[in-house]
């Protein structure tokens, strides 16, 4: 595939325009709505398949089937970040109107990540091929996991991440807004907010470990790849606020993605030196499985009502501040000079 250069420096300020338009509409704190998160989620897949159609037009059918396919794998594990993202909302108790503004940094963080994973991909591939052994093996083995465990929820309370954070960083026990940071007493204190931005980023490392060698199963093209990664994650937002409350209606889709990872995992290995699965053979079975996943999910749950997510037992284990407690707050970042007066022994 022959991407010329300055094509990756223009798929990426288009990539930071769309942040920035998304920014910009979300800047007041509010609680996002199904009706809005169905608008956004249109625009974002409408980006993302538009793109598709236009890496099939310049690059071919090939290319721009690999690019579906790629985001079609994506778009379908990021269901799974949906509901640790739901639990983890749930478990801090974090107010509605805060949720995008977390969201929209964590993606931020994902987008950063996912690039240094797929450069460390693409790398080891290129030099290495007996990788491509070590991730079939390694997306087969989490298929077969993912399976077995499907019942298995996230609980936050045990996260290690959560534990180290809690100890390391002194935590204030209140939202104050949209704050990640306050400072009070002198004293630089993180808030609620942050803890859920860390754990948000960490869960994204597990499902980068994931995804990453999956899409690499139907593409070794890493403009591809990351194109394909970084639009389906940035309609997670939308997805999010648009899915949280019937993510229990999916009851079906993590064995569906489980036998995803299977199958890609056995792609990848037969691609090395047995047998190449034409990529539309590979797209029509990824499309099928998920198709029949969710169909089945939705045919079972017909008539249930509720929500996926248990709120925490009892009250919230965090508020949020007064107005009182707001205004008493200092400027996280001081001057020089306020820091030599509030060093100043006082008369």
């Amino acid at each position: 595939m022959d991407v010329p250069t300055w094509v990756w420096p223009a798929v990426l300020a288009g990539i930071i325009v769309m942040l920035v338009v998304d920014l910009v509409a979300h800047r007041r704190a509010h609680a996002v709505g199904v009706r809005e998160a169905a608008a956004w989620s249109t625009v974002w897949v409408a980006l993302g398949v538009g793109f598709g159609v236009l890496v099939w037009w310049v690059w071919g059918a090939e290319f721009g089937q690999q690019y579906f396919a790629g985001y079609l794998i994506e778009k379908s594990l990021a269901v799974d970040n949906v509901f640790v993202w739901a639990v983890i909302f749930s478990f801090f108790g974090v107010p509605r109107a805060y949720q995008h503004r977390v969201l929209f940094l964590g993606v931020v963080g994902a987008l950063v990540l996912r690039g240094v994973f797929i450069a460390g991909g693409a790398v080891l591939i290129a030099n290495f091929s007996w990788v491509l052994y070590l991730f079939a093996a390694f997306l087969v083995v989490t298929g077969v996991r993912m399976a077995l465990q499907r019942d298995t929820h996230v609980d936050p309370s045990r996260s290690r991440v959560l534990r180290l954070f809690r100890r390391l960083v002194p935590m204030t026990d209140a939202y104050h807004g949209q704050r990640l940071l306050i400072r009070r007493g002198g004293v630089l204190l993180a808030t609620p907010l942050l803890a859920v931005l860390v754990l948000v980023e960490a869960t994204d490392v597990v499902f980068a470990v994931d995804s990453i060698p999956a899409i690499f199963a139907v593409t070794d093209e890493p403009f591809l790849v990351f194109t394909a990664n970084a639009f389906a994650l940035l309609g997670l937002r939308a997805m999010y606020f648009l899915l949280a409350d019937l993510v229990h209606r999916f009851v079906y889709l993590k064995l569906g993605l489980a036998l995803v990872l299977v199958w890609v995992g056995i792609k990848m290995a037969l691609k090395v030196d047995v047998a190449y699965i034409p990529t539309p053979i590979s797209l029509a079975v990824i499309t099928v499985i998920l198709a029949v996943s969710i169909g089945a999910s939705w045919w079972t749950t017909r008539g249930l009502v509720g929500s996926a997510v248990a709120p925490p037992e009892g009250a919230s284990p965090f508020r949020e501040a007064t107005e009182a407690e707001i205004r008493e707050l200092e400027p996280v970042l001081r001057s020089p000079a306020g820091r030599r007066r509030s060093s100043a022994p006082r008369r």
